[in-house]
């Protein structure tokens, strides 16, 4: 499998590191996902999929906390993916931030995994 680093991006309350893995962009977030730091994770989703990978796994197992505005990026980024013939895949998910999916119905959008190898394997 191809490990390369492909970025990371920072703030005080959020970091996100991005790898291709395979023929997979794994993007893992850790902290808090919100309005102040959406951008951290919209920007690597986004420079993904212009560069050809749209397969995108999305490690929540570091995310902490997920609100409106973290779950409006990664609704973009699925149709982005989708049309460009890939989708995202959310692996690991902690229960505080499964339950703001759960609540809002996004979890039946989305393709869900307990783990990261999972999401990789499938």
């Amino acid at each position: 499998m191809d490990r390369g680093t492909v970025g990371s991006a920072q703030s005080g309350r959020l970091l996100v590191e991005v790898r291709q893995e395979g023929t997979s962009a794994v993007v893992t977030p850790a902290g808090e996902l919100d309005h102040h730091t959406a951008d951290l994770l919209r920007e690597p989703l986004d420079d993904c999929l212009e560069k050809g990978l749209s397969r995108l796994v999305v490690d929540c197992s570091r995310l902490e906390f997920c609100d409106s505005t973290g779950l409006n990026v990664l609704l973009g980024a699925r149709l982005k993916s989708e049309a460009a013939g890939g989708g995202v895949h959310l692996a690991g998910m902690l229960p505080v931030v499964a339950r703001v999916f759960e609540i809002t119905g996004a979890d039946a959008v989305f393709t869900v995994h307990d783990t990261l190898d999972a999401a990789l394997a499938e």
